[in-house]
């Protein structure tokens, strides 16, 4: 018994990832069809997946089983180098809901959890991870307003996000 808690505990632990960050709500109405094509990261936390990337975009597309292919990209400086990774996001729930959950590493999911999006437009996203050590700011555009950003960022201030750390992405 001691051994199979032992080997479900790392299960429980990445069970958690893909949750919501306390106080933060996933937008409703969320139409899956509308937010599908490229985005181009304009801001985040950095996190170890993306620490010395620029250049970033992801492109989301359906998958024939319905999941959405999550085609994430980055330039890397440093190394003079492209990378990319390819993942797959499925909804945590309710379709018209912005929580899903993506996976890039097979059975192993984290939160992606729209919390705030131009409802007209779909020009520009707000991404909270699982907890408030990720964020992203994205647009349909490489550039975003100055005056959306400011906004979007005092928004995530308000919501409990370290905005200190919040670093603009080169594109």
């Amino acid at each position: 018994m001691k051994k199979l808690l032992l080997l479900a505990l790392p299960l429980l632990v990445f069970a958690g990832c893909a949750g919501v960050p306390e106080g933060i709500v996933a937008v409703d109405n969320f139409k899956l069809d509308r937010y599908l094509g490229t985005w181009y990261e304009v801001a985040r936390i950095d996190n170890r997946f993306e620490r010395g990337s620029e250049q970033v975009s992801a492109i989301y597309t359906l998958r024939e089983d319905g999941k959405v292919r999550v085609s994430n990209k980055g330039y890397y400086p440093e190394e003079k180098k492209w990378k990319s990774v390819e993942g797959k996001g499925k909804f945590a729930g309710d379709p018209t809901v912005g929580a899903l959950k993506v996976s890039f590493f097979g059975p192993f999911y984290g939160g992606y959890n729209i919390f705030d999006l131009d409802r007209e437009n779909y020009s520009w996203a707000m991404i909270a991870g699982s907890n408030r050590d990720y964020l992203w700011i994205l647009s349909r555009t490489p550039q975003m307003d100055k005056a959306v950003f400011t906004r979007l960022l005092a928004e995530a201030h308000a919501k409990g996000f370290d905005t200190l750390r919040v670093m603009r992405t080169r594109q």
